[in-house]
């Protein structure tokens, strides 16, 4: 069974995407905060984080270069998971070198699509 982190600080976009995963047969891992982010992938190496970026303390774009920056962690494909969707917002997002990107709110399809081709590909 894989696992997925989801690095969220709202209660409902955490909810959703853990009742989503789990009814596809998915273990979660859940933190509020990057720097929990981070310490949870390093302590149980999950298939895949789905990263917020606004975030209390270290956004997700500093907790995905702290992931991608130990070489324990390395390998595991990270997807922003983001309500902002300007221009700049994005080529940020793109720029720090993200496996994927998935607007908010989501799409479910789209959703469960790229979690399934991340998980596979790992």
């Amino acid at each position: 069974m894989s696992t997925v982190l989801i690095v969220e600080d709202n209660d409902k976009n955490m909810k959703l995407a853990r009742v989503v995963l789990q009814a596809k047969g998915y273990q979660t891992l859940q933190a509020i905060t990057g720097e929990d982010g981070v310490k949870l992938a390093k302590e149980r190496k999950p298939d895949l984080v789905l990263m917020d970026i606004q975030l209390p303390g270290i956004n997700g774009i500093e907790a995905f270069r702290r992931i991608r920056g130990d070489a324990a962690t390395r390998a595991i494909p990270v997807v922003a998971l983001t309500a902002s969707v300007t221009p700049t917002d994005r080529s940020a997002i793109s720029a720090a070198g993200f496996d994927a990107f998935i607007s908010k709110p989501i799409n479910l399809k789209e959703f469960l699509d790229t979690v399934r081709r991340l998980v596979e590909k790992k």
